[in-house]
């Protein structure tokens, strides 16, 4: 059967988006958690919606953390300052619901506590971790442009280059490919964003083009480039006030874009000891350094735990046809020079850190960001040396 051009779409949102806020809040509670005790079990959720926040969940800590000043810090920070952004930190309502961990989890996580005599995995399930050659950063590039497209919009509007942009906000890239699957140009891009009221729609347009597409966009925008700016037309009521927001409900575009897969769970408000963030950084790691080396120019890395087990029970490799080495054979070179248990993970990638609110907004892969050692390339050298390649 003879291939086709196809067209992928990926989407990212701005910090201001409800389902962002929560995120953000939740990885606030960790980092602050953390930045006092680093042994801190924390997975934490919240949930907003009209001028209220909760933040739920189990937390075992020696940290003293004033829950309600951290969400509204953040709030704060996100720029929701108004009530007529949807919200406001200074008057919004703050509801807690925090109980200790569960000590059945816990003696699966602490070595000297677990059967098996080290640390085991938080929980069950599957992480996977995803690299490509198609950009720089080892990234699809509807989703890199996505959250570039997000984060300028975030930054025009706090720097008052266009200043009648409020907070929430998204976007959208469509990257049409070649029957061999090469990246040729942008077909579509989507950008919607919350302003403020009696701005006409013909300057949000003009402004958002030239201001924020073109400059992220330019390499791959063409003549026949389709935008939609605001397609309803107006977008003035946003925030938690138009959509109710949860922590973890934008776990495609946390990760890949929809172009590599993703496990059963979610990133934000979870400590590195919950394999399903912390393998999620280790699978993305090992990904990177192998299309880095020239192993593949796609690689995709899925692992599996049990609760209380340190071994992954499984460990799957897919290149898509790009390999150039058998599979059994990089399956090897992770497992001699990857770390792949969860003390390892969170050892070998300094994890215990107050580091996760940053990873939030704008994608927890493909940025370059020193506090993101997921992102590293120093496996590159072993693994062209190993190869041969």
């Amino acid at each position: 059967m003879a291939k086709r051009k196809y067209i992928i779409s990926s989407e990212s949102v701005t910090e201001g988006h409800p389902d962002k806020m929560c995120d953000l809040i939740s990885d606030a509670i960790l980092d602050e958690a953390l930045r006092q005790d680093k042994n801190s079990r924390v997975a934490i959720e919240t949930a907003t919606k009209n001028g209220g926040v909760m933040v739920f969940g189990e937390m075992t800590t020696e940290a003293y953390i004033d829950i309600p000043h951290v969400v509204r810090d953040t709030i704060k920070k996100i720029g929701y300052t108004k009530s007529e952004y949807g919200i406001e930190w200074e008057t919004c309502s703050v509801w807690v619901q925090i109980t200790e961990q569960s000590p059945d989890i816990s003696q699966g996580v602490t070595a000297i506590k677990n059967v098996h005599k080290e640390q085991g995995a938080g929980d069950q399930g599957m992480m996977y971790g995803y690299a490509c050659n198609e950009t720089k950063e080892f990234m699809p590039v509807s989703i890199l442009l996505a959250h570039k497209l997000t984060k300028r919009l975030s930054e025009m509007r706090k720097t008052s280059r266009i200043p009648y942009l409020r907070p929430d906000g998204k976007s959208q890239v469509s990257i049409e490919y070649d029957e061999k699957g090469k990246p040729l140009r942008a077909h579509t891009i989507v950008v919607s964003s919350q302003h403020d009221g009696g701005v006409s729609h013909k300057r949000i347009q003009k402004d958002v083009i030239e201001t924020i597409i073109k400059p992220v966009c330019n390499q791959w925008i063409d003549k026949d480039t389709i935008y939609h700016i605001n397609p309803t037309g107006s977008f003035v009521r946003g925030g938690p006030y138009a959509d109710a927001g949860l922590t973890g409900r934008k776990i495609i575009v946390d990760t890949y874009g929809g172009i590599g897969r993703h496990g059963g769970g979610a990133f934000s408000g979870k400590d590195p000891s919950k394999v399903d963030r912390s393998a999620a950084y280790a699978t993305r790691y090992i990904a990177k350094n192998i299309v880095a080396a020239g192993i593949a120019e796609k690689c995709e890395i899925q692992f599996a735990y049990a609760i209380g087990v340190a071994e992954p029970v499984s460990i799957n490799i897919d290149c898509f046809g790009t390999n150039k080495i058998p599979l059994d054979e990089i399956e090897a070179l992770i497992r001699e020079f990857f770390p792949i248990k969860p003390a390892d993970i969170i050892g070998q990638l300094d994890l215990r850190r107050p580091i996760f609110k940053n990873t939030a907004a704008y994608g927890h892969f493909g940025r370059e960001e020193p506090d993101f050692t997921w992102e590293k390339l120093d496996k590159v050298k072993i693994l062209k040396s190993e190869t041969k390649l």
